[in-house]
């Protein structure tokens, strides 16, 4: 496996959505992605009764056909065995790290459905087990390897959730988790060469909001007019990964379309999506106390 030359990415979640996009952007930018799923072939997730395509071997080929080189891994996120082999294996065949991007979580089909939370199904709380939790895992057994790369960067795909109410409690508390895991890693990471960052990205344009948008027309169509494609944040994060500023970073929550114009990123023909910080909120200050 010919990686010397390559930087080598995790994205964990890809099969499909954000973890796709962003994984064909890294692969576009001439990396190694690893990408992680539960199933290698078709995953079987459903939507409102629509079969969502996702397809982890499939990603690969494609990120090694934008000129990358994809490696399909089945790993579910919610067994620490399987993280811990995830890396075991990247160790073994790269020997380091510079980038993992901690996107994979649990997304039950009612998330989105009006109503208190106490009228949902008690699954939903799995967000915080598969997208919390898990990040975690994949972030300490990642840790060993980034230290090993010239520039190294934890990435967290989050939201405007982390300040707003939306989707509901556990939906929230997993982006604000997210927020705060980059924010203390960052500190703990200090000097080492490794950032640590959380990234607030807008509506996406994906196959999920896209039968989401079918199902809730209205509430949906505002938002996903303006919307961002995956394949934007992709190469947000890989712009990031290769700032030479990046540590000055290391620990905020930034917002994903305020900082692609400082990195001359767009979506196709020069439409910059917009950010929603005026209507939904800014990301959270970190107190600079320290208690060891």
């Amino acid at each position: 496996m010919n990686t010397q030359h390559r930087q080598v990415a995790v994205v964990t979640g890809a099969s499909r959505g954000v973890g796709q996009g962003i994984a064909l952007a890294l692969g576009a930018a001439g990396m190694t992605v690893y990408i992680t799923g539960r199933a290698r072939g078709q995953g079987g997730s459903r939507l409102y009764g629509h079969a969502l395509d996702g397809d982890l071997q499939a990603t690969a080929q494609a990120i090694s056909a934008v000129g990358g080189q994809g490696i399909a891994v089945t790993c579910d996120h919610g067994d620490d065995a399987q993280v811990q082999a995830l890396f075991a294996q990247v160790e073994r065949e790269c020997g380091h790290l510079d980038l993992l991007v901690n996107n994979a979580a649990f997304i039950h089909d009612q998330l989105i459905e009006p109503g208190p939370f106490w009228a949902k199904p008690l699954e939903l709380v799995r967000i915080l087990d598969v997208g919390l939790r898990s990040a975690y895992v994949a972030s300490y057994h990642a840790a060993p390897l980034l230290l090993r790369s010239r520039q190294g960067l934890v990435c967290f795909t989050s939201s405007f959730g982390a300040g707003c109410y939306m989707h509901g409690p556990a939906y929230g508390a997993q982006k604000a988790g997210c927020d705060k895991l980059a924010a203390d890693m960052a500190i703990d990471f200090e000097g080492q060469g490794v950032a640590a960052l959380s990234l607030w990205l807008g509506p996406q344009l994906t196959e999920r909001t896209r039968v989401a948008g079918e199902q809730h027309g209205e509430q949906y169509k505002a938002f996903l007019a303006d919307a961002e494609t995956p394949q934007f944040n992709g190469r947000v994060i890989h712009a990031l990964l290769n700032d030479p500023q990046l540590m000055s970073y290391s620990g905020q929550t930034l917002i994903t379309a305020e900082i692609a114009g400082g990195y001359g990123i767009s979506e196709a023909g020069g439409r910059q999506p917009p950010s929603h910080r005026g209507l939904l909120g800014d990301p959270r200050q970190q107190h600079p106390a320290r208690v060891i």
